[in-house]
């Protein structure tokens, strides 16, 4: 059973390059939406999360919706591991995936190949189990001979063909997706889409942050609302069909 369950949690940051800057003038600067204030020493910190509580259990399809900055990006990578919980406690069961940012684990100087079993390993496969994805990762991407030259001989398209079929290659019981989902060509991404949604389909718990309203109906069946970094729609995750 995979589950995600936050209790009161809350997630600060301090902004060091702030502080000889007023606290209008931070707020402008940082942009975030979360919540700017002062906190020890006169440090200027920002609460991306204030004060969230929710449970999402297997089935659960969430969409994460809000303006820029309302903390949904913050929210995905809290339930990652990414970024620490400074207050409440935030629990997971499950193996956990995630495709956030596109080609940020790349390594320009390696070939595809080896790109492949590093990413494959970095997402939490074995090396045993990340070099079994690359006949998969061979025909979803059709980058033949490529693969085996340095990554940095790539074209921008060819590099998200390889991100996006090395990220969707792994099978988890929990699905993190932030703002992917229109990555590459018109060709690219209706095999793209055939390709995320058989992932989706595969997870127990998929929860993805989007500002398309077409994109959260198609693939949610829940909905949560944030705004500076707090969850503004009521109840539980079960209680927000849309």
């Amino acid at each position: 059973m995979a589950f995600i369950k936050f209790e009161n949690v809350s997630v600060e940051y301090p902004i060091y390059s702030a502080g000889s800057m007023s606290l209008r003038n931070t707020l402008v600067k940082v942009g975030t939406g979360g919540v700017v204030q002062r906190g020890t020493n006169n440090i200027i910190t920002v609460k991306a999360l204030d004060n969230v509580s929710f449970s999402i259990q297997d089935g659960d399809r969430v969409g994460l919706v809000g303006h820029n900055g309302a903390g949904k990006s913050t929210l995905l990578r809290t339930m990652a591991g990414i970024y620490s919980v400074t207050q409440g406690t935030a629990a997971t069961e499950g193996k956990i995936s995630t495709i956030f940012d596109l080609g940020a684990g790349l390594n320009t100087e390696l070939s595809g190949y080896e790109n492949i079993v590093r990413m494959g390993m970095f997402f939490g496969a074995s090396k045993n189990t990340a070099e079994s994805f690359v006949p998969d990762i061979e025909e979803f991407t059709q980058l033949g001979d490529f693969l085996k030259m340095p990554v940095h001989t790539y074209s921008a398209g060819m590099m998200t063909r390889l991100s996006f079929g090395v990220a969707t290659a792994v099978k988890p019981d929990i699905l993190l997706i932030d703002e992917v989902l229109g990555a590459g060509d018109a060709e690219f991404q209706q095999r793209a889409k055939v390709r995320m949604e058989n992932l989706i389909d595969s997870a127990k718990i998929m929860v993805l942050a989007s500002h398309s309203d077409d994109i959260i109906s198609h693939y949610c069946n829940k909905v949560m609302k944030f705004e500076h970094g707090r969850l503004v729609s009521p109840g539980s995750p079960k209680s927000m069909e849309i």
